[in-house]
């Protein structure tokens, strides 16, 4: 990878982390309150930042010829699989319960919240069990 293209990744998971703290979504008690739908505050933050990414790639697609970590723009075609919806609802289980995911675990880290090392224990765990399930499934 070219220098440019792991200063644009970083500078990305870096505004990601931010907005995710300042939004409070590194906090699992408010993920679990808006879960619950007891405090909608998230549903705003979601409804921004699905706005500001529709906008920005859209402008982002007419302004420049060609992306800084890919040779071209493409859609990336989605096939929806068993698999692929079995884990969703995995995921969904393990978000409601913990109020954590994978990025405001890791951002939460960020904010000196390290009891939330458990839960991403846990996330290595299950990522771990899956890819040794899929990889004795596939053989």
């Amino acid at each position: 990878m070219k220098p440019l293209q792991l200063v644009s990744i970083f500078l990305g998971g870096l505004l990601f982390g931010f907005g995710l703290a300042f939004s409070g979504m590194t906090q699992p008690e408010i993920v679990l309150s808006f879960l619950q739908l007891r405090d909608l505050g998230l549903l705003l933050v979601l409804g921004m930042a699905t706005g500001i990414t529709l906008i920005t790639y859209q402008l982002v697609k007419k302004s420049i010829k060609k992306p800084l970590v890919s040779k071209s723009f493409s859609p990336y075609p989605s096939i929806i699989r068993k698999d692929a919806i079995i884990g969703a609802v995995i995921f969904g289980i393990g978000w409601g319960i913990s109020g954590l995911c994978p990025g405001s675990a890791l951002a939460s880290i960020g904010i000196g919240n390290m009891p939330i090392l458990i839960g991403i224990g846990g996330m290595f765990l299950g990522a771990y069990v899956q890819g040794a399930y899929f990889s004795k499934k596939t053989s």
